[in-house]
């Protein structure tokens, strides 16, 4: 099957292919969609196919719910040359450093309030990231 795939020369590795059907009630429409992932298991059983891709999407929509609920990515109109893609790496960089601080139950929207509004918690954000390397 996985040779029906055009470009299955492009992938290193690539063993098999995944279609996942999605059914989607909101009010009383139904929607269904087929989502196609590649892996690089010869043999994956569909319950483990399954529960990757929903372990990828739930990862996936925290992280970009956070960006554009707190950090409201959506509405930065930053455009001319890489300065979008250096504002976005700082998005991460800023989101990873808040989330590191683990002696506070505050949510990170208000962890970047605080940060803005006083020195010290900005201090205890910016040292409370573990060293690297």
């Amino acid at each position: 099957m996985v040779e029906s795939l055009s470009q299955h020369g492009d992938w290193k590795g690539l063993q098999s292919l995944v279609m996942i059907e999605a059914e989607r009630t909101v009010a009383d429409k139904t929607s269904t969609e087929h989502r196609y992932y590649i892996s690089s298991c010869k043999s994956i059983p569909a319950k483990t196919a399954l529960q990757a891709a929903r372990k990828h999407w739930g990862i996936e929509n925290e992280l970009h719910w956070v960006l554009d609920v707190v950090f409201r990515e959506g509405d930065c109109r930053v455009r001319a040359g890489n300065a979008a893609e250096n504002f976005a790496v700082m998005r991460h960089l800023s989101l990873n450093l808040l989330k590191s601080l683990k002696d506070t139950k505050l949510s990170i929207k208000l962890r970047r309030m605080s940060a803005a509004w006083d020195q010290d918690f900005l201090l205890r954000v910016l040292t409370a990231y573990p060293n690297v390397g």
